[in-house]
């Protein structure tokens, strides 16, 4: 963990996600007035930002088309992508580590049925699963984070799969059996612990990407349904005021990009601090 925080890039990918992630929890101590109802449309629609309104209202980035404040739906909106970012990631990673946890420590037609199961999922399109989502169900924040959890453990169950396959040779394991430990014991207790260093990374790296999907979801249409903000569909509502009004899509699309960067910076850092590790090992060894 020292190694980690020591690389600058990991040192400034944290921060930005802490900058972020604290202000979306203090949104209610950070901004004034309401998400989705505007105090007078016609009076208070398009403010520049750093402006007042009629009322003496102050729009740090201003308001859009029909008067919203831009800040208050960013902030409120940050914690739904967040929140989008975070547990479809970590639904992706329960599923991953269960699926290649098994298919990587049994042995047979199990494990090859896990396998298959895999590659299928994996070579689903995520777009025709998408729209056949969207045809049954109205999307919703709920839909998008159980779509993006399904769609996402794949690579996740790959990467378990082949790290409990190197590890159960390891002649911990085989001590741990000796005492007579029941298998899924072994595996619970000794394999998955020390397999989760690069799930770490891919989930690190997930995060961003998450709120990368959903923000193209919402963009669409097939995200978060409006008026409730997310940084894709408040992007949306601003593709067509980009030359008059460019500060109500500029604004998510500024907090979405250092999301996504702070996720990379801090998944690149865990994996150049991995990789000093194991080499670390290997020179004791």
């Amino acid at each position: 963990m020292s190694a980690l925080w020591r690389d600058r890039r990991s040192a400034v990918g944290g921060a930005l996600l802490a900058v972020v992630i604290v202000t979306a929890l203090a949104a209610p101590f950070v901004t004034a007035g309401d998400v989705d109802v505007p105090y007078d449309v016609v009076a208070t629609r398009f403010l520049a930002p750093l402006s007042h309104d009629v009322h003496g209202a102050f729009h740090l980035l201003g308001t859009d088309r029909i008067g919203r404040d831009v800040w208050t739906r960013l902030v409120y909106g940050g914690r739904i992508s967040l929140a989008i970012g975070f547990l479809s990631v970590a639904l992706s990673v329960t599923l991953g580590m269960l699926v290649g946890g098994l298919a990587g420590w049994w042995r047979g037609w199990p494990a090859a049925a896990l396998t298959a199961l895999t590659d299928f999922a994996l070579a689903l399109p995520r777009v025709v699963v998408l729209l056949l989502l969207a045809a049954l169900w109205r999307p919703n924040t709920s839909l998008v984070i159980l779509f993006l959890g399904m769609t996402g453990w794949m690579p996740v169950a790959r990467l378990v799969r082949g790290e409990v396959q190197t590890l159960s040779t390891h002649p911990f394991v085989e001590g741990a059996r000796a005492s007579g430990a029941r298998p899924l014991w072994v595996l619970w207790r000794h394999v998955l612990p020390n397999a989760l260093t690069p799930v770490f990374i891919i989930a690190a790296l997930g995060v961003g990407n998450a709120i990368l999907v959903e923000a193209g979801l919402s963009y669409f249409g097939l995200g978060v349904q409006p008026p409730t903000p997310s940084w894709g569909n408040m992007i949306a509502s601003g593709r067509d005021t980009l030359v008059n009004a460019p500060w109500v899509a500029a604004a998510p699309g500024v907090f979405l990009a250092l999301v996504v960067v702070g996720c990379t910076l801090v998944g690149d850092g865990l994996r150049d601090a991995m990789s000093g590790q194991r080499s670390a090992l290997s020179r004791q060894l």
